[in-house]
């Protein structure tokens, strides 16, 4: 071989290698870790997951064809969220999904350059996520689902639909809500002296705390229930609904899903609508795009549903103005 075509050949090798790196990326199995606040268990969080999955099957991503999805349900316990958290990213994905602040804060702990999308999340600023919702200037970005105000409407709701209460509780869990608590609070505090409610707020982790906290608030009369929004009291609903029933305290919940399960009425975002958003993100960020440009976005759409037969349980007629104003009655 002369040294022309020695030139010639090595020339053709060097030319060829970015089509191979290109190759080897567009055939590269790309890996997305979800971190899930629900327990394995709750079908709720199946559904959730599935609206995820769907979504971004839409958008050219096939779980197991082009795209390995790896999830963990950390059923709001703040150990198993850690250990998780830490599992998924060394796993090394191209990207982590996370489903609430306790599981994007875990996810936080273990890497600051590994790209995660939230989703449920109320104080992405002041729990330190991202310094800017316009620009997040990091390696997350995300979906929030409440602002302060909310508790206010909360409140509201059940004068509304109960004018005798007189003394409102707001069930929380303070290493699962947003601030340890207090995001909600000014709201939640203010609306109840417009509307000459004493209101007060009681942190619970367990069940057995719930149960405790909501038989210490029906010994006194007028007595109403807020169901603050975190994790931890999404994930046990079902506490809080049966023994809301049992001791016969009308209560406000911040998600659709427990006025389906039985609870009174509940106030809040479509939460479905925030797990096919998360899909969008995820694929633009396999395609390249750096969370850092991507603004954090807050939800449209709010919905009023109302339990009819928990109210009839209750004692309670629920006005006519109100129910007009309603999603969705379940009767």
């Amino acid at each position: 071989m002369d040294r022309r075509e020695f030139i010639c050949v090595l020339g053709a090798i060097a030319a060829s290698f970015p089509l191979t790196a290109q190759a080897e990326e567009k055939g590269r199995l790309r890996r997305v870790g979800v971190l899930m606040f629900y327990s394995e268990n709750d079908t709720l969080g199946h559904a959730r997951l599935k609206v995820f999955e769907e979504s971004l099957e839409k958008l050219g991503w096939a779980d197991g064809k082009n795209v390995s999805i790896e999830v963990r349900w950390s059923g709001a316990d703040a150990e198993r969220t850690q250990r998780f958290a830490k599992e998924l990213v060394g796993w090394q994905p191209d990207v982590i999904v996370t489903t609430s602040t306790p599981t994007t804060a875990a996810v936080r702990r273990e890497t600051r350059t590994t790209p995660i999308v939230f989703t449920v999340v109320s104080d992405p600023i002041g729990e330190g996520f991202v310094q800017n919702l316009a620009r997040p200037d990091g390696n997350i970005t995300g979906f929030v689902n409440f602002e302060p105000s909310l508790a206010g409407k909360w409140l509201s709701l059940l004068k509304e639909i109960d004018p005798r209460v007189l003394r409102v509780a707001g069930l929380f869990n303070p290493d699962a809500a947003p601030d340890g608590g207090s995001y909600f609070y000014r709201a939640f505090e203010a609306a109840a002296r417009d509307i000459a409610i004493t209101p007060f707020l009681n942190p619970v982790r367990s069940d057995g705390e719930i149960g405790s906290a909501i038989s210490a608030v029906a010994n006194e009369p007028g007595a109403g229930l807020v169901v603050m929004a975190d994790s931890f009291m999404a994930v046990h609903r079902g506490t809080v609904i049966e023994q809301a029933a049992r001791h016969r305290v009308p209560a406000v919940y911040p998600f659709r899903s427990a006025a389906a399960d039985g609870g009174l009425l509940s106030y809040g975002p479509e939460v479905p609508e925030l797990f096919r958003q998360v899909a969008p993100y995820v694929d633009r960020i396999l395609k390249g795009a750096q969370p850092s440009g991507l603004p954090v976005q807050a939800p449209t759409k709010f919905e009023l549903v109302i339990n009819l037969q928990t109210a009839k349980s209750l004692g309670l007629d629920a006005p006519a103005t109100l129910l007009a104003r309603a999603d969705d009655v379940i009767e």
